[in-house]
């Protein structure tokens, strides 16, 4: 496997910043019309890995994570407007099933495709505002979650805490403490490091995981295992390391850190923790 991305991915990435900086804070309609319009949908999934990322990086508000990662892997399909589906047997924390146009079903009888009208969903609170988790009420439901939905939310785990970085960076350079600039003290900077080091081990271990899926490799579902759990634990640091550094004023409404650690810490926590799947790993 090639673990550089070659020119053209570089171009894509760059590319996804500069699309989603232009429709942020527009209505979610408004950027999810124009996700669809650039096709970004059909990406393989190294690609897909790069798009979540920059989308995390934003705190998107649209359906594509389910879309692309919850249903196109279960129905074989991409969704006509927005999808998602119920795979982890119980239907109790289903990403935007509330507002999905179509479902996909895992049951014991196999694979079914509904309408999202038709599916008695009710949007669950969560410390997340800008997500759409919901309950599904359906019967004969079973467990088997695709690979591509845990590269999915590491992914864009990944990308929240890229931003949370970044925020804290430019805090801590501009805040000053005893006449010194935040940053320049050395404790700070080690957290600096930790959290940077942290994004990167489970940037590396998400695009892995997304060759292995594009190649079916057969250590494709170890791999999903590692990223998921790669993620949770870099969130784990970033969340404790930026808030310390920004303070209270990171959980204040006028401040945008709070989004992308509820987003990231989200991630982590739905289709099971970093602990669930360092488990995993060992049967996978």
């Amino acid at each position: 496997m090639e673990f550089e991305l070659d020119g053209d991915q570089r171009l894509l990435r760059r590319t996804v910043r500069e699309a989603v900086a232009k429709v942020r804070g527009r209505p979610g309609s408004e950027q999810w019309d124009t996700y669809l319009r650039l096709g970004w949908l059909e990406a393989p999934p190294l690609e897909l890995a790069i798009i979540l990322e920059e989308l995390g990086y934003a705190a998107d508000p649209t359906p594509f994570l389910a879309s692309a990662t919850w249903f196109a892997p279960l129905a074989g399909r991409l969704p006509r407007g927005s999808g998602t589906a119920v795979f982890d047997g119980e239907g109790r924390y289903v990403l935007d099933a509330d507002r999905a146009d179509e479902v996909a079903l895992l049951t014991a009888e196999g694979i079914t495709v509904v309408p999202g009208s038709d599916l008695p969903a009710e949007r669950t609170p969560v410390l997340d505002p800008r997500l759409h988790v919901a309950r599904a009420a359906v019967d004969g439901l079973v467990a088997g979650v695709p690979d591509l939905a845990l590269v999915g939310l590491a992914a864009t785990a990944v990308g929240a805490c890229r931003r949370v970085l970044d925020l804290t960076l430019g805090h801590v350079a501009q805040r000053v403490q005893f006449g010194r600039p935040l940053g320049s003290f050395q404790a700070v900077k080690h957290k600096a490091a930790d959290m940077h080091v942290a994004v990167e081990r489970a940037r590396a271990l998400t695009h892995f995981a997304a060759l292995a899926i594009a190649e079916d490799d057969p250590r494709r579902a170890r791999a999903a295992h590692m990223a998921k759990a790669a993620a949770g634990e870099c969130q784990r640091t970033v969340f404790q390391h930026g808030l310390q550094l920004f303070g209270a004023m990171g959980f204040t409404w006028e401040n945008e850190l709070q989004f992308h650690l509820k987003r990231a810490q989200a991630c982590d926590l739905l289709l099971g923790n970093a602990s669930t799947h360092r488990k995993a790993i060992l049967v996978a």
